[in-house]
C-alpha cells in the first residue's frame, strides 16, 4: 500500500536570535519592508530621499515611539526611510532606571520588547496611512522585520554609515 504524504501548513519561523531577551538594554539595527516591496514613502532624487506624505507619517511615528516609551532612544542620524523600506537603530535602555514602558497591545509580546515596539510602530503607521488613503485593512508592511543586535561601537559606526549611504545604493 502506498503511503500518502500529509502536507503540513507552512510553519512560521522566527527571525529572532534563539534564547535572546529582546527586552534587554542594547542597540538594535532594524529593517522593515513594505508589503510586496511597494514604493510608498517617496522617491530618490539625485541620491537624496524625498519623503511624501506617507513617508512623513513613517518618520513621525518612528520618533513618536521614543516619546511614548521612556526606555526607547532614537537619533536623527540613525534612520533612513526609503521608498519601500525603513532602516533604523533602536536603543532600549534600562527600563527600571528610566521609568515605565508603554503597555504592549500586541498579543504574546512582552511590553517594552523590541517586537512590541516594532509591532506598535507598524500598527500606528498602517492605521494612519489607511485612514488617509481610505483603504481600511490594507496591508502596508511585510509580516515581519529584520533585526541585528549591535554588539560594539565599531559595528554601530558601520551600521550608521550604511544607513547614511543607503540612498546611494
Amino acid at each position: 500500500m502506498k503511503k500518502h504524504r500529509i502536507d503540513h501548513p507552512k510553519r512560521k519561523h522566527s527571525k529572532r536570535l534563539p534564547g535572546y531577551d529582546y527586552c534587554q538594554e542594547g542597540a538594535y539595527f532594524i529593517t522593515i519592508c513594505t508589503h510586496k516591496m511597494k514604493n510608498l514613502f517617496g522617491e530618490l532624487d539625485n541620491h537624496r530621499m524625498i519623503l511624501n506624505s506617507l513617508g512623513d507619517i513613517v518618520e513621525k511615528e518612528w520618533y513618536r515611539s521614543a516619546e511614548l516609551r521612556a526606555s526607547v532612544e532614537l537619533y536623527k542620524d540613525e534612520l533612513i526611510i526609503m521608498p519601500n523600506h525603513v532602516h533604523g537603530i533602536i536603543w532600549i535602555s534600562d527600563v527600571g532606571a528610566t521609568g515605565s514602558v508603554a503597555r504592549s497591545n500586541i498579543e504574546g509580546l512582552s511590553p517594552g520588547s523590541l517586537g512590541a515596539i516594532i509591532g506598535q510602530f507598524k500598527s500606528q503607521v498602517t492605521r494612519r496611512i489607511n485612514n488617509i488613503r481610505g483603504t481600511p485593512g490594507q496591508l502596508v508592511w511585510q509580516r515581519n522585520y529584520y533585526d541585528r543586535i549591535i554588539r560594539n561601537l565599531k559595528e554601530h559606526n558601520n551600521i550608521r554609515r550604511y544607513i547614511e549611504n543607503n540612498p546611494f545604493k
